[in-house]
This record gives C-alpha cells, structure tokens and sequence, in this order.
C-alpha cells in the first residue's frame, strides 16, 4: 500500500509568502488524513491533492493556527454536499470549539463524528492504530502515533516444495497461518515455509512542543518523525519560552528514538530553512525540510527509506 505525507503547511505561528499555516495529509492508499488545519488549508489541498476522499483529521491542540482552517473546510465540504462522514479527533476543548465554529459556518450537513482524546489513549481503526503522547506546550495537546500492524512474512515457495507440498490451494493454507500434510503424511508449519513477521510502518506527528520523554517513548523505531523545529540554537532561549524546540533539540529526540527520518515543520521566519536542516543534521543526519506541497514517500521498512519529492 502506498504512503505519503503531502507538507501542506510549514510555517510558524503566522504564514508567509512561502509558507502556509501547518497541516499535513496522510495519503494512505486510498485514505486520506489530516493532521492540523491552519488558515488555508483547503486551498493548499485543492492544489495539491484535492478535497476529495478526507475522512479523519486529527489536530494536536488547539492554538489558532492550528484550526483556523476548519470552518471554511467545514462549510465548502457542506455546500459541495458532502455525504461521507467525517470524523474529527483532538485534545480536551474540542467539543467548545466546534460549538464557537457552529456560531460563525453553521452545523455541516453531513455525519461529523468529533472525540476528545487524551495522552496515552490508543484507538483502534480498521487497518491501522492511533495512539497519543503528552507534548509539552502550555496548553493541553498531543502527539499523534499512526502504527501500521505488522505483516505476514515473505513466503519461500521453493522451501515448501522442497519439504513436499505441491504448488495450488496448499500454498495458500500456509500463507494463511494454516499447517498442510503432506502426500507422504509429513506435517508443514507455516513457520517452516514463512520468514519473520514485517514491520508496518509508523507515522509520529508532534505540533507544536519542547522535547519530551513521552514524544520519544511514542517515536521508538518510527518511519517518520514530523517534529516541531521552529528555531535554531540563535533563539533557544525563545524556544523554552514559547514552548517549542529547536531544530537540533528535534535532533536529539530523532537520535534518542532511533527514528528512520526526522522532518522539522512550523519554522520560524527568523531563519532559513537552511540554517535549519545544517544544525539538525550535526546531530542527526537524516534529517529533511519540506517545503510547502512536498511529499515525503514512504516504503515500507524492508524496502528503503523514505524520501522527499520536491515539487
């Protein structure tokens, strides 16, 4: 199954020429979601990917440039007659907030499930998991974990005839966990004809946040790691401040995690996004900075790492 994370918005607190507010879209096959929708956020997914097919946005907290986005979103999918639900997940005050957006676009016209979720809540979805972390913000937020299950291993064909099974509807039994008997009466595991279990792939979102043991615990071993990487070392001083974490300090908890790629996002305009990806890098080197409408593509684990398409 393909992924893709589409950068939609990599700004800050407040956009620029360049830089839209944050969001990003999960492209999961036929799977479309949304993490954070700051202000444009449907005119950037109508030039890249379309409104079509969005069934889950999750948002991290709820500072206005992470939301500001959703009652035009709300209102152009109810005025495009929408049908499809549309679930909605976030921290403690979404329920308040979609009462105040209520106020100023009206209730969507089509089945709009909202959850208030909390740190280290798990929920299960039908072919993958969400899972949250504490973040550390000023204000109650969470890190988003999206964890792919783990997949059969590669089955050996020339293994299991080699122990007799013949080619046809016995392969499939072993492939489905299933043991088979042989012609000469001899019994065949599926662990005798399988590899080891592959890792499914998985996704950590942060927002906004200082670095956290709780961010690390939840990233261990993830594909991608999307990390707040507003300034650089220049303002690390602003960044205790303010909440947020610098480009190297994001480093540091793609290091401690043992993450594939690390992305910084919502970069201060105060630097270069150059300036940026060089201090992260001197810590850990796969580092990457998307632009707006990037795409980072994700193989699964067995087949490389994931890779940034500029567009």
């Amino acid at each position: 199954m393909d992924l893709e994370l589409v950068f939609l918005g990599t700004a800050g607190a407040t956009p620029t020429i360049d830089r839209n507010s944050p969001a990003t879209l999960i492209v999961r096959g036929g799977e479309r979601i949304l993490v954070d929708c700051g202000e444009g956020t449907q005119r950037q997914l109508m030039k890249s990917v379309g409104l079509a097919r969005l069934n889950l946005i999750l948002l991290t907290h709820l500072h206005g440039d992470h939301y500001l986005g959703l009652p035009g979103l709300l209102k152009t999918m109810s005025l495009g007659g929408r049908e499809e639900p549309l679930q909605l997940f976030g921290p403690p005050g979404l329920y308040e907030l979609l009462r105040q957006i209520e106020y100023i676009v009206g209730r969507p016209r089509f089945p709009f499930i909202v959850e208030e979720v909390r740190p280290g809540e798990t929920l299960p979805l039908p072919d993958f998991v969400l899972k949250t972390a504490a973040t550390d913000h000023g204000l109650p937020g969470v890190a988003w974990c999206l964890q792919e299950p783990e997949r059969p291993g590669r089955f050996l064909p020339q293994v299991a005839v080699a122990l007799g099974v013949a080619p046809g509807p016995e392969f499939g039994r072993l492939q489905r966990g299933e043991a088979v008997i042989t012609p000469v009466g001899r019994v065949v595991r599926p662990e005798e004809v399988m590899e080891g279990p592959r890792w499914g792939r998985k996704l950590v979102f942060t927002g906004d946040t200082r670095p956290t043991r709780e961010v690390i615990d939840l990233a261990e071993g993830a594909s991608v790691l999307v990390h707040d990487g507003t300034f650089g070392e220049s303002e690390s001083d602003r960044a205790l401040e303010t909440g947020h974490s610098t480009a190297r300090e994001a480093a540091q908890v793609a290091l401690a995690a043992g993450v594939s790629t690390l992305v910084l996002t919502h970069l201060s305009s105060r630097h270069s996004w150059r300036e940026l990806r060089d201090e992260a890098r001197e810590v850990f080197p796969a580092t990457v900075v998307p632009r707006d409408l990037d795409v980072l593509v994700v193989p699964y684990p067995e087949k490389g790492s994931p890779r940034l398409e500029r567009v």
